[in-house]
């Protein structure tokens, strides 16, 4: 509860800060992981930006740079810290090899994206995040959760857990570990890679996102088949990274500002997600594509190697240690609730 109320002042302190004209005018330079029209991703970075121009009269805001315009997608975590650009928007996941506690924003079977952004927001999750990043110099402010992704494209049925043998497929965060556990070749590429390297055979397969984003970068065009549920990632957090000089030379009121505006960011992805992707999954499979589940039973045998990888990465590292067993029980203390008020169909 404190820290629900301490959330809702940092709104007020914003909507304060608009009545005094305190904030001095900053725009801040932010370089994408993602091109910077790829729907839905990089939406919520635009209104942010948005808010933070409304709420400041137009004094703050943020200026956006595509994946690669000025800095590859690959070195945003290291030129934030050093300062080289003063911030960047990604997948937090993606910064898993550096910072292994980052891997907690897209676990297998793991917390779905309500619980998810509460773990992060109201129950310590982003607090035991930061403690990772605080050694590169870089803020976190996780102001987007993506809801459930699909299982992936692929160009062969999936019949059992033999077939992702041998299979060369583009995975992020610990579901790759997982399925390598299996025989395949999951390796993380920026987006603006995937689709050459599908189409060239350098992956056999690949997940990305949401339906609505993988229609815009054409992954249908190739792969056939479209599985679900995406154990991989039943939720995932992208997050602003600033660099922590820039944030400290923020002013309060400038701080709780683009709290708020994360904020902001955060509920509208949680939000808009959901509507839009099922007329996309039927307009895929009005032009050929074959939307399956994957079998029971294989995804049963992906829990069973998940659990087991999880708890391997937890003994390798403290802090991710700490992360996972800590959403963990929030996620189990969350499903006992819903599971109480569950209405039978």
């Amino acid at each position: 509860m404190k820290k629900l109320l301490m959330k809702s002042m940092v709104a007020v302190s914003a909507i304060a800060v608009l009545a005094s004209g305190a904030a001095s005018a900053k725009e801040l330079d932010v370089h994408l992981s993602i091109p910077k029209d790829l729907v839905f991703l990089s939406d919520s970075t635009k209104l942010m930006d948005q808010t933070l121009r409304d709420m400041s009269g137009g004094k703050m805001g943020f200026k956006l740079y595509g994946a690669g315009e000025l800095v590859p997608a690959g070195e945003i975590l290291e030129s934030v810290g050093s300062g080289a650009i003063p911030a960047g928007w990604t997948f937090l996941g993606q910064w898993g090899g550096q910072v292994p506690v980052a891997k907690i924003a897209a676990t297998p079977f793991g917390a779905g994206p309500g619980v998810l952004a509460s773990w992060i927001h109201l129950g310590g999750g982003l607090e035991i995040i930061q403690k990772g990043f605080d050694k590169l110099n870089v803020k976190v402010l996780a102001c987007h959760v993506t809801n459930p992704e699909p299982g992936g494209w692929f160009n062969k049925e999936i019949t059992s857990v033999k077939d992702f043998n041998g299979l060369k497929m583009r995975m992020a965060g610990v579901g790759a570990r997982v399925l390598n556990e299996l025989g395949a070749s999951a390796q993380y590429l920026p987006a603006g890679e995937i689709y050459l390297a599908l189409e060239r055979g350098r992956i056999d397969a690949t997940e990305f996102s949401l339906p609505i984003i993988d229609k815009q970068l054409g992954f249908n065009k190739i792969a056939k088949y479209y599985y679900y549920p995406g154990w991989h990632q039943p939720a995932s957090v992208d997050a602003l990274l600033i660099n922590m000089d820039v944030w400290k030379g923020f002013s309060k009121q400038e701080q709780a500002m683009m709290e708020a505006a994360c904020q902001t960011s955060l509920m509208w992805t949680l939000n808009a997600a959901p509507p839009a992707q099922t007329p996309q999954i039927e307009a895929f499979e009005a032009t050929g594509t074959v939307v399956k589940r994957f079998p029971d039973p294989v995804l049963a045998e992906l829990r069973t190697v998940a659990e087991s990888v999880l708890e391997e990465e937890a003994k390798k590292d403290a802090l991710y240690g700490e992360a996972y067993q800590s959403m963990k029980a929030y996620a189990a203390s969350a499903d006992r609730w819903n599971s109480l008020q569950s209405i039978p169909k």
